[in-house]
C-alpha cells in the first residue's frame, strides 16, 4: 500500500523555490507541527489496521519526536488509537549501552511511547547495547533482515544532527549502508554532553540503520526544530549531495518531506532573503532585514547604499515603494539607530517618542526573569547594572535552582568544607558523592546542596550589582527538579508561581530569555510559563502598562533587524558585567552543559555583545564597546 503524506500545506507554510531540492513545510512552533505529524502516522495505522496488514515504523530519539509521542499517547488513550499492528524499529543505540540505563534509547522509548500504548512488545525492535563485539555483525544484519521481511518501513521518523548526521550515520557515511556499529563524531558526542552530564560520559560508538536502510523507507518525515538546526538544515534542503552532509541523500527520495519550526526554517533562503525567490509583501519589518542584508552583502553602510545596489539584488519592487535609495536609506538609519538608549528603564523627563521605552513611570518596577542561576548577568548584566543604577525597583527572579549544572567535584568541596564546620548530614553527603555511579540520580539532600552553591553564587553577583537580598526571588519551578537532564512538563503550579510573582510586584517592565536555542530546553519551558502567566494575567489593570523585553546573548543573539532596544556598554561596564559573571564560580573553567560552543559562557557573550556593536557601527551607526539587544513581545 501506498503511504500518502497529509497536505500540510493547510496547515503549514510551503513555497517550491527554485534554490530547494527537499519538500519542506515550515510552522509557527514544534508544537503544532508535532501535532500534526501525528496525526498522520495515526491515519497510517489506521489504514493498515483496516487491511489486517503490520504497521512498520521507523523511529528516533532525542528531544525533535518527543511531542509527537505525547500526542500518540494521548490519542491512544483519549480516542482509541490502538498501537496492536504495530511493528516499530529504531535508528539506533549507543555502544556499549545497558538497555535498563537512564541514557539508553531502550529507556527513551519505552518512556516517552511504549510503557503508555498498547504495542506488543516482541513487535518493538530497538538495536541491543549489549550484544557482544564477536556477535555484533552478525546482530546488524539481522536487525536488516528482520525489517526487509516484513516488507519494510513503511513510515520512518527522523531529526538530524548539526554535522548533517540521520541516525547515528555521520559525515562520510556511505548511501548505501546498511545497519552497522559507527564511530561518534566529535560534535554529536558534544551534542549529547548534557543527557550524560559531561563528554567523558558519553560512548564513542553506536549502533545505527544504515543510510541505504532508511532510504529504502516508503514515507520519510524528519522534524527539524530550532536555531540551532538551521544552518545544516539549509544545507542539506539547498547544497548538493555530498557524503559529508548525509541527510542529503533524502535529496534522491521521492516521498521525503522536512518539517520545521520558524526558528529551523530561518536560513531557507525563501525565509532569509525572500526577495531572491519572489516579489515581497513590503512590510516594516522586512524592509529593515533587507536593508541590512544588503548592507551587508556589499560592505557598505545604510547611507551609501545605492539605486544600483537594491536593483542588482532583487529589490527594484521595494526601490519603487520608497521613492530613492536615499529615502530608504535614510528611514532605515533612523529606524536602527532609534533602538539605541542608555536609559532601559527609560530616560525620565525626556521626549520619548523615537525612544524604545517609555520615560513615566520615571522609576519602574522590573521583574527580571533568569530560567538559570546566571543568565541574569550572562545576557544582560550591563542592562542589570543599568537599571540598579538609574534607580528602579529591580526584582531578580531565578525561576529554576541549576543544581544539574554543578558537578560532583565541586559539590564534594563544599560537602566537605561543611564537615569541617560540624555540619548535620555532611558525612552521608561526602559518603553519597564518592559511591556515586554515572547512572545514578542525585540524592535529594546532595541536589539540595548543589541547589545552595548556586544560590550563593547569585546572591553573591547580585549584591556586587547593587541589589538588595529582598529583591532577590528565587523560585525554584517544579518542573525541573527532576535531578536529571530530563525534566517534567510544564505544570500549572509552574505557572502560579510566575504569576504570584508578577501580582505581587505589579512590573511596568518584565525581561525574560528569549534564547530558545539552550541545549537542554530549560530556556524555553522557563519562558512557556511566563507566557502563559502573562495570558492569564492580561486583564489585570496593571498589566496595561507592562512591557515585556526578550534578551539573548548565552547561545544567539539577536540579529540587528530583530532588534527594538540596544543597550550599549563602555568598557568598564564590559569588565563589571565580567566580574558578576565570575561570581558564579561553579560555572567558570569547567561548564557541564558547554551546549556547541567549547568557550566559556563570559567569553562567548563578551564575543557576541562586541560583534552586534559591530555590526551596529558596520551600519554606519555609532562605535560602541559592546551592546545589548532586546526584543519586544506583545501579549
Amino acid at each position: 500500500m501506498d503511504t500518502q503524506p497529509i497536505k500540510y500545506s493547510e496547515a503549514g507554510k510551503f513555497e517550491e523555490t527554485r534554490f530547494e531540492k527537499i519538500h519542506n513545510v515550515i510552522f509557527d512552533s514544534s508544537y503544532q507541527a508535532s501535532i500534526i505529524v501525528a496525526q498522520e502516522i495515526a491515519n497510517l495505522i489506521k489504514k493498515k489496521e483496516l487491511l489486517n496488514s503490520p504497521c512498520v515504523l521507523g523511529l528516533s530519539t532525542g528531544s525533535s519526536p518527543v511531542k509527537v509521542y505525547e500526542e500518540l499517547v494521548r490519542m491512544h488513550k483519549e480516542d482509541g488509537l490502538s498501537f496492536s499492528n504495530v511493528v516499530t524499529f529504531n535508528l539506533d543505540e549507543y555502544y556499549p549501552m545497558n538497555k535498563n540505563n537512564l541514557q539508553s534509547y531502550f529507556y527513551f522509548m519505552h518512556e516517552h511511547l511504549f510503557k503508555h500504548v498498547d504495542i506488543l512488545p516482541e513487535n518493538i525492535n530497538i538495536p541491543n547495547g549489549d550484544v557482544s563485539s564477536e556477535g555484533l555483525q552478525e546482530y546488524c544484519i539481522e536487525y536488516d533482515r528482520k525489517i526487509q521481511e516484513l516488507g519494510g518501513i513503511d513510515l520512518q521518523l527522523l531529526g538530524i544532527g548539526r554535522t548533517g548526521h540521520i541516525g547515528f550515520n555521520e559525515p562520510g557515511s556511505h548511501f548505501n549502508s546498511r545497519t552497522r556499529s559507527i564511530t561518534l563524531d566529535h560534535i554529536t558526542r558534544v551534542d549529547a554532553a548534557s543527557s550524560f552530564l559531561g563528554l567523558d560520559n558519553v560512548p564513542r560508538k553506536a549502533i545505527t540503520m544504515g543510510l541505504g536502510t532508511v532510504h529504502a523507507a516508503k514515507r520519510i518525515i524528519l522534524l527539524g526544530w530550532g536555531i540551532s538546526k538551521a544552518s545544516i538544515l539549509k544545507e542539506t534542503v539547498e547544497g548538493e549531495i555530498s557524503s559529508f552532509v548525509p541527510a542529503t541523500c533524502l535529496q534522491e527520495h521521492g516521498n521525503t518531506t522536512f518539517i520545521l519550526d520558524k526558528e529551523a526554517s530561518s536560513e531557507l533562503t525563501r525565509v532569509k532573503t525572500p526577495w531572491l525567490v519572489t516579489s515581497c509583501t513590503w512590510t516594516e519589518t522586512l524592509k529593515l532585514k533587507a536593508v541590512v542584508w544588503l548592507s551587508e552583502l556589499t560592505n557598505r553602510p545604510f547611507l551609501k547604499l545605492t539605486d544600483k545596489d537594491y536593483n542588482n539584488n532583487g529589490m527594484s519592487d521595494l526601490l519603487i515603494e520608497e521613492g530613492s535609495a536615499y529615502n530608504l536609506n535614510i528611514k532605515m538609519f533612523n529606524k536602527l539607530q532609534h533602538t539605541i538608549t542608555g536609559w532601559p528603564g527609560g530616560k525620565p523627563n525626556a521626549d520619548d517618542k523615537y525612544r524604545p521605552e517609555r520615560s513615566n513611570p520615571e522609576r519602574k518596577r522590573v521583574i527580571l526573569f533568569s530560567p538559570h542561576p546566571d543568565d541574569d548577568v550572562i545576557s544582560m548584566g550591563g542592562t542589570f547594572d543599568r537599571l540598579v543604577q538609574q534607580g528602579h525597583d529591580v526584582h531578580i527572579a531565578y525561576q529554576t535552582s541549576g543544581n544539574i549544572a554543578v558537578s560532583d567535584e565541586e559539590t564534594l568541596k563544599f560537602a566537605e568544607i561543611a564537615k569541617a564546620l560540624n555540619s548535620n548530614g555532611a558525612n552521608e553527603i561526602i559518603e553519597s558523592l564518592k559511591t556515586k555511579t554515572g547512572n545514578e540520580v542525585d540524592a535529594l539532600e546532595i541536589r539540595k546542596l548543589k541547589g545552595l552553591i548556586r544560590r550563593s553564587e547569585s546572591l553573591a553577583a547580585t549584591r556586587y550589582l547593587g541589589l538588595a537580598d529582598s529583591n532577590v526571588h528565587f523560585l525554584d519551578l517544579p518542573f525541573y527538579e527532576t535531578g536529571t537532564v530530563r525534566k517534567n512538563n510544564l505544570s500549572q503550579k509552574d505557572i502560579d508561581i510566575i504569576s504570584n510573582l508578577i501580582e505581587e510586584v505589579k512590573p511596568h517592565q518584565i525581561y525574560a530569555a528569549g534564547d530558545l536555542a539552550d541545549p537542554h530546553g530549560t530556556h524555553k519551558v522557563c519562558l512557556d510559563a511566563i507566557f502563559a502567566s502573562l495570558e492569564e494575567l492580561k486583564h489585570k489593570d496593571y498589566m496595561s502598562g507592562c512591557w515585556v523585553w526578550l534578551y539573548r546573548g548565552a547561545w544567539h543573539e539577536w540579529e540587528p533587524y530583530e532588534i527594538e532596544m540596544a543597550v550599549p556598554m563602555s568598557p568598564d561596564q564590559v569588565l563589571k558585567k565580567r566580574h558578576a559573571i565570575f561570581c558564579h564560580q561553579s560555572q567558570k573553567d569547567g561548564v557541564m552543559f558547554q551546549g556547541e560552543d567549547d568557550r566559556e559562557f563570559w567569553v562567548r557573550v563578551e564575543d557576541r555583545n562586541r560583534l552586534t556593536a559591530k555590526k551596529y557601527n558596520d551600519l554606519g551607526l555609532a562605535d560602541y564597546a559592546a551592546i545589548e539587544a532586546f526584543k519586544r513581545y506583545f501579549f
